[in-house]
């Protein structure tokens, strides 16, 4: 009689699925998308899995992106199409992302919640396909915006406060 039970027993359980109930399996990964901590955890997990289709969500469509031309020291600006298309060329061209985010320098929240700036610092290597690893860190000064609180912050402005 034990030899019935205990087939029977080992049918019910698949050691290679999470039970239901268990918790999120994607928890770690995507950070809540309506908190700042969630939006940056989205960016980073976006970048290192240099995956767009993570990255544009992430990204308003009155996007700017600001960053200093230390050749010129002119202070120089792109869009939304232009963003997503030099974000598609580096993921695409490099074999390596680890981007980690540091303390938050500053943070505001404003406009009965639908604006944030976020100042936080960062580490950033990228691997090249020569084998090569670009290492930078700094600071970047995110301007959030969402329609309203129930929805997922969107990049509106990028001041790029690095010294690369």
């Amino acid at each position: 009689m034990a030899v019935m039970v205990l087939p029977f027993l080992f049918a019910a359980c698949n050691p290679f699925a999470p039970a239901i109930g268990e918790g999120d399996p994607f928890g770690d990964l995507l950070g809540d998308p309506k908190t700042i901590e969630g939006y940056f955890a989205n960016f980073r997990n976006a970048y290192e899995l240099r995956d767009l289709s993570l990255y544009e969500p992430l990204i308003d469509s009155s996007f700017v992106f600001i960053y200093t031309d230390f050749d010129t020291g002119i202070e120089r600006e792109w869009g939304f199409g232009q963003e997503l298309e030099t974000t598609r060329r580096m993921f695409e061209s490099v074999v390596e992302v680890q981007l980690q985010w540091n303390q938050i320098i500053s943070r505001q929240v404003f406009e009965e919640g639908k604006r944030a700036i976020a100042v936080r610092s960062f580490n950033l290597g990228i691997g090249l396909n020569s084998g090569e690893v670009f290492r930078g860190d700094g600071n970047v000064n995110f301007l959030l915006t969402r329609a309203d609180t129930t929805r997922a912050w969107r990049l509106l402005r990028w001041r790029d406060e690095s010294e690369l």
